[in-house]
């Protein structure tokens, strides 16, 4: 029979740990409580320790069991069965039964099943999901956490999908602005390779025993054709060397914030970085504060949420400033990095006292304008990539065609 270490109060609140034999955490729960305990915390030990270590290894490099669209309906199927007067024990046992009837993944239903056995033995909801954090991140707890408790779980669930569908939206219009660019440019180097490697000689080759020099051109391209067979594969490999010396030294924090400090100084796309970062910094900060998270625990969560780490050093930074006293925008004003939109409406909500409100706002406005940047962007690349392909296979075929040209002159 399984371990579980405990954590728990008593009767006059004092602290007790130790551990205890049950079949399950749900049975451990029940144990304490007819102890006349209430319990706080508890986990598996042993051989069950070395299950659930090998289970969140597994979730560490796994794919999340919900992916961003599918949380986000499963946020708001579950916030319409809580506000609907549904016991979460219950929405949860019908969530997982909708799955089963709807083919759900095995993972999916395992992880709700899971969810389900934490509530009923006595853990809250917020505390069930942090045993997931692939799949529910530190922002989703802590909306969950204020949400029961201020005993509006229901509303604040469906805030939350509603700003879930957003962060979606917005990730969704990104990725089909840069698409097409990505797909034009791979085939590009496709095609160019292919009449590098294999055209140029076939053809060209065809010329080069003549006594008659070869164009400049044609002569250069059998150059870069012959480099490309006999090197390609070192260029390849060379590629992929950098490419992961680049992913190993991301996995460093120092050298990760210098890469990504150096990324927001780009003159295009880091305004990019920097607008999606601060609505997305903005939008979980509005969340959270909204739901009624103490600000210095939403800074640090929204903080958190920061895939660019000079804007989530400098998000920390304007944390330690808040601790110390200083107004919320003043704070990210003195952070450069930090656009001066998400300033101006940060010092409205603290002069009007509606701070999620204008968060919120500013939130909107800034994913507004990364929208309208990267369509910008994408339809000034398309023309360009396509003459800039059309320039390199004229180049091709006139070095191709040239010495053609040149023996029928000389044939007349």
């Amino acid at each position: 029979m399984p371990a579980y270490s405990y954590e728990a109060v008593d009767s006059d609140g004092r602290s007790q740990r130790g551990v205890l034999q049950a079949d399950a955490a749900r049975a451990a729960r029940a144990q304490l409580r007819a102890l006349g305990l209430t319990p706080l915390s508890v986990q598996a030990v042993g051989a069950g320790s070395a299950s659930a270590a090998g289970q969140a290894g597994r979730f560490s490099w796994q794919r999340r069991v919900f992916n961003a669209s599918q949380l986000a309906v499963w946020t708001r199927q579950l916030a319409g069965l809580v506000a609907a007067g549904l016991p979460l024990e219950r929405a949860l046992a019908s969530l997982a039964q909708d799955l089963s009837q709807d083919s759900g993944s095995p993972e999916q239903q395992r992880l709700i099943a899971q969810l389900r056995d934490e509530v009923n033995g006595g853990s809250t909801f917020a505390r069930a999901l942090a045993q997931h954090p692939r799949t529910f991140d530190d922002s989703y707890v802590a909306v969950v956490s204020a949400g029961e408790q201020g005993g509006q779980l229901g509303q604040v669930l469906d805030r939350l999908a509603d700003e879930l569908d957003g962060q979606e939206v917005l990730r969704a219009k990104l990725m089909g602005a840069a698409l097409y660019p990505l797909i034009v440019s791979g085939f590009s180097c496709v095609i160019v390779a292919f009449l590098l490697t294999y055209v140029v000689p076939q053809v060209a080759n065809a010329f080069s025993s003549g006594n008659r020099a070869l164009p400049a051109l044609t002569v250069f391209m059998l150059g870069l054709s012959a480099f490309l067979r006999a090197w390609g594969w070192a260029l390849l490999l060379l590629l992929a060397a950098a490419a992961v010396t680049v992913y190993a030294l991301r996995q460093q924090e120092g050298p990760r914030r210098r890469m990504d400090a150096l990324w927001l100084r780009l003159p295009v796309l880091g305004r990019l970085a920097v607008g999606y970062n601060a609505a997305r910094f903005a939008a979980t900060l509005a969340l959270l504060a909204n739901a009624g998270v103490p600000i210095l625990r939403a800074l640090q969560t929204a903080a958190d949420t920061l895939h660019n780490r000079a804007l989530r050093a400098d998000a920390q930074t304007a944390l330690h400033l808040v601790r110390e006293g200083a107004p919320l925008a003043a704070a990210l004003a003195a952070q450069r990095s930090f656009p001066g939109l998400l300033t101006v409406f940060a010092r409205l909500g603290e002069q009007t006292g509606q701070l999620p409100a204008m968060l919120q706002r500013a939130a909107a406005q800034l994913g507004a304008d990364v929208q309208r940047r990267a369509l910008r962007l994408a339809t000034l690349l398309e023309p360009l990539l396509i003459v800039g392909m059309g320039l390199v296979v004229m180049l091709i075929v006139l070095a191709v065609m040239m010495p053609i040209v040149e023996l029928n002159q000389l044939v007349r």
